[in-house]
């Protein structure tokens, strides 16, 4: 997985350069958890540890992650939908892309219309089923007395599926519905974690030359810039 492990740091130090619009994001994964756990303490609600997990992760102040909770809790709360969409773009590039909205037919119409204006096509849901597979995935700073063949299989029972160490990082990737079961398995270890998400990972990645890439960057940026979209996937290599 050494692709897929560089596509995940490139893809870091891009957020890293979009912070204004990290936080938004970040700040309607909160409301969602605490909203769907019933519960503003991440202690008793694992979907809002998760969710505050992820935004520190990304520098996410305390104020804005205190204000997303209290907005989730309060009793004029807006109802905000996860939906999802799938596409295609040029070069054989698949997109599946991750919302979270307060206002589905404005999310339709902005994909939509980013899409159209830049050689995409909306497909219908289901297109891709086969396309990605869903993975849990978890990353965190190893430590210098650990011992990453002895703790590859303690999760094994867990659902573990790989383990892979880079610049003294680990990534561990398990199926999805296991996401519970190795959260708890690595929190159970003492593992503090730097992040903890489902990813899409496609089952038949592309290669694009460098022109290519480019054009395919202009969709993937104009969508990641829309307040209502958290995630875009897709099958480059």
């Amino acid at each position: 997985m050494g692709r897929a492990f560089e596509y995940r740091k490139a893809a870091k130090l891009k957020r890293w350069g979009n912070m204004s619009k990290l936080f938004p994001k970040h700040a309607k994964k909160i409301t969602i958890a605490a909203k769907e756990g019933g519960s503003g303490d991440p202690d008793l609600n694992s979907k809002l540890r998760t969710a505050i997990l992820n935004a520190k992760a990304d520098n996410v102040p305390k104020d804005v992650i205190e204000k997303a909770i209290k907005r989730a809790l309060g009793k004029d709360a807006k109802d905000i939908l996860e939906v999802n969409f799938e596409a295609k773009a040029p070069h054989g590039v698949l997109l599946f892309i991750e919302c979270a909205t307060d206002n589905n037919t404005r999310t339709v119409a902005n994909v939509k219309s980013i899409l159209n204006k830049n050689g995409g096509e909306l497909l219908t849901n289901g297109s891709l089923d086969f396309m990605f597979s869903r993975k849990a995935v978890f990353e965190f700073k190893v430590p210098e007395d650990m011992d990453i063949e002895e703790l590859e299989l303690e999760l094994i029972d867990a659902g573990l599926e790989e383990i892979e160490t880079e610049e003294g990082l680990a990534i561990v990737t398990a199926d999805y519905t296991d996401f519970g079961n190795m959260q708890k398995a690595l929190e159970e270890r003492g593992i503090e974690l730097e992040k903890a998400e489902l990813q899409r990972i496609p089952n038949t990645p592309i290669e694009l030359n460098e022109q290519q890439q480019e054009e395919v960057d202009k969709i993937i940026d104009k969508l990641e810039d829309d307040e209502d979209v958290q995630h875009v996937f897709t099958n480059i290599a």
